[in-house]
């Protein structure tokens, strides 16, 4: 009997162990030849491990890159785990109840978000929640904190099933197993209304084991999955967690809500603070596309007026950074203050800055139509903070009415929460301000234009009609109206 493995066995055994070590350099932040420096092995050895080039690794060499890695005790073993099941031949007939599924691989480092991962992962690693729901606005980072709690249980023993929606933006190498991408896909299929349970469950408990085991299903519209199948896989599956990253919440019993918000980015009339999250965030993108730029005092100062504006929404800032290909950072700086809806456009991938527009509008268009309008209000006046206080004041509706409007325009990331002082107050996303205002002013243009046509067209008997047409289209649902501020009965919340 060989324990040799075979051409097919060979690429899959390495292939996982260099998806392993590719994960774990990309999740700290680490490039080749950092890594090959802290681990004192060459670079083209590095390389050949991650490209699944090298088929029989030393015990030595393994050891060296988990210490450049300062892997801890479960992510070590994992690490020569992959190597003696290399060395044996792999996992054999039925091997997927040994094996640990590893997730994506992220293509940039975490930035923070240390608090929220944490709390993600205990949860479900201890089973406390079964069903957590990410929610926030496009670009805030939805995918890459799953990829971080993904990484986290996988160290801790979790086999992990990942899933991207189609259409969704995979800003992530995916796994490379196609056994286990044909069952992920088989899940999402089963949870969206296809297949039958009674072949997938047992397929998963055979592959799987009786372990607890983590489903991510990223970018998903949460409209179109059948809950009714979730509560059946979680009943015959014990194990099972699942992780969704959606633009909206299920809203289905058990579910746990995550309002995920943009990086903190402080108001640098306060102080100027270099370690703020959105700084730094900005600062690695700006490395990347002007690595000539020294980050001084002044540097510092101008990094931290755009975090601020664009309130530290990352997608925001990757988009704004691609612009210093083209202009210097004080000029950005002016572009920011004065149209950063110009901004939203990434130079380097028109399909970032588009799909940021897009699922912007998308998000506002879903609102209520009272909710459209209170952000029309708030957009009006200023850039200040708003409290609840000042929503009741706007509205005229009772205080249990405002708080769920609040809530809902929370959730669904247009608006985010702060502190002041101890008092809690909100803000509307500076990319929420600026499609507001491009879509008012090209629908009051129209509206303007329509009424211009119609008072040409229009006879000498019918004055009223035509300046009720006018009125009724100038009154778009993101303009800020009289009806905002009218009395609790005639408001229309």
């Amino acid at each position: 009997m060989t324990t040799g493995l075979s051409p097919e066995d060979t690429v899959t055994a390495t292939a996982a162990l260099g998806t392993l070590i590719r994960g774990h350099r990309l999740r700290i932040g680490l490039t080749q030849q950092e890594l090959a420096d802290l681990s004192t092995i060459s670079v083209r050895a590095l390389r050949d491990l991650e490209k699944g080039k090298a088929q029989r690794p030393r015990a030595d060499t393994i050891r060296l890159i988990a210490d450049g890695l300062r892997l801890g005790p479960r992510a070590r073993t994992a690490l020569e785990d992959a190597v003696r099941r290399g060395h044996r031949g792999g996992a054999g007939p039925g091997g997927l109840a040994t094996e640990r599924p590893a997730p994506p691989v992220p293509l940039h480092p975490l930035i923070e978000r240390a608090a929220e991962s944490t709390v993600l992962t205990e949860e479900l690693r201890s089973g406390t929640e079964r069903l957590i729901t990410v929610v926030g606005l496009s670009g805030v980072g939805k995918t890459r904190l799953a990829l971080e709690v993904a990484a986290r249980l996988h160290d801790a023993g979790f086999p992990v099933l990942w899933h991207t929606a189609p259409g969704a933006v995979a800003d992530c190498l995916p796994a490379c197993d196609g056994r286990l991408a044909a069952l992920t896909a088989d899940c999402a299929a089963f949870l969206h209304g296809d297949g039958r349970a009674d072949d997938l469950a047992p397929e998963l408990s055979g592959a799987l084991g009786d372990r607890a085991v983590l489903l991510v299903l990223d970018g998903v519209d949460t409209a179109l999955l059948d809950f009714h199948r979730l509560s059946r896989l979680l009943r015959e599956l014990p194990g099972l967690r699942l992780l969704v990253t959606a633009d909206e919440p299920w809203n289905v019993p058990g579910e746990r809500l995550f309002l995920l918000s943009p990086l903190e980015a402080p108001d640098p009339s306060d102080g100027i603070r270099p370690d703020a999250p959105a700084a730094r965030f900005f600062l690695s993108r700006l490395r990347h596309v002007r690595p000539d730029i020294v980050p001084d005092e002044r540097v510092h100062a101008d990094v931290a007026w755009v975090s601020h504006r664009l309130d530290g929404h990352p997608l925001a800032l990757a988009a704004a950074a691609s612009w210093l290909t083209v202009c210097d950072l004080t000029t950005l700086r002016g572009i920011v203050e004065s149209d950063p809806a110009s901004l939203l456009d990434h130079l380097a991938d028109g399909r970032s800055g588009s799909r940021l527009r897009e699922r912007v509008a998308r998000t506002l268009a879903a609102l209520p139509d009272g909710h459209r309008r209170l952000i029309g209000a708030l957009c009006a006046p200023s850039e200040d903070a708003f409290v609840l206080e000042d929503v009741v004041l706007l509205t005229g509706m009772p205080l249990s009415h405002c708080g769920r409007m609040v809530r809902d325009l929370l959730v669904s990331g247009v608006i985010r929460s702060g502190t002041d002082g101890g008092r809690s107050a909100f803000r509307v996303l500076s990319v929420v301000r600026a499609l507001a205002a491009d879509a008012t002013a090209t629908t009051v243009a129209s509206a303007s234009a329509t009424a211009t046509i119609a008072s040409a067209t229009a006879t000498a008997t019918t004055p009223t009609t035509v300046s009720a047409t006018a009125t009724a289209a100038a009154s778009p649902a993101m303009t800020p109206s009289a009806t905002v501020t009218a009395s609790p009965a005639t408001a229309p919340y």
